[in-house]
């Protein structure tokens, strides 16, 4: 099942939009934690091509005053799952993405060497959708089979491993209804 799902590290459902982004992850390093962040660009604007710009290294900082800060970050992620619940894969699951930045769970810095990182498009003071919880729990169990170490225990939100730093994916973020879906999937 998860073969079908998963092939050669990229999530079949999924639009793929390549990132610059990424590198390999260090030998010996096996994937077991999933970190789960929100965005949208502008703040608060859902639909909008921005977060793939971002991703990609293209946005125009011209085109929001927001952009002017983050429009030179190199950052990515491995997937998005947008409002409507469809899919974009930026960085396959066996490549390092550069998403979470300074962190640490359990004592190990470094989340992106051994985490996968999926953005829901939203924000930390605003509920996600139905759709998206239905994709990230799918999503989850076909990681969670790929990846043997990565359990229920090591799900974490990008508020988790930067405490002070980060606060996504925030109140708006149903723990206990997406915990309930992914055990309803298995």
């Amino acid at each position: 099942m998860v073969l079908q799902a998963i092939q050669d590290g990229w999530l079949k459902l999924a639009r793929q939009n390549i990132s610059p982004h990424f590198d390999e992850r260090p030998k010996q390093v096996d994937v077991d934690l999933l970190v789960i962040h929100c965005i949208s660009l502008p703040c608060g604007n859902y639909g909008t091509p921005y977060i793939d710009d971002l991703f990609l290294g293209k946005l125009d900082p011209n085109t929001h005053p927001d952009f002017q800060d983050i429009y030179q970050l190199r950052v990515s992620a491995h997937l998005l799952i947008r409002r409507d619940g469809e899919v974009v894969q930026y960085v396959p699951f066996d490549k390092r993405a550069w998403h979470a930045g300074v962190s640490q769970f359990q004592g190990r810095e470094k989340c992106n060497d051994f985490s996968i990182g999926i953005e829901l498009e939203g924000t930390d003071t605003t509920t996600f959708t139905d759709e998206q919880y239905q994709q990230l729990a799918e999503i989850t169990g076909h990681l969670m089979m790929l990846y043997p170490k990565l359990t229920k225990s090591r799900i974490v939100g990008h508020e988790h491993i930067a405490p002070g730093r980060k606060t996504d994916p925030g109140i708006g973020f149903d723990w206990d209804h997406y915990f309930h879906s992914l055990e309803k999937r298995a």
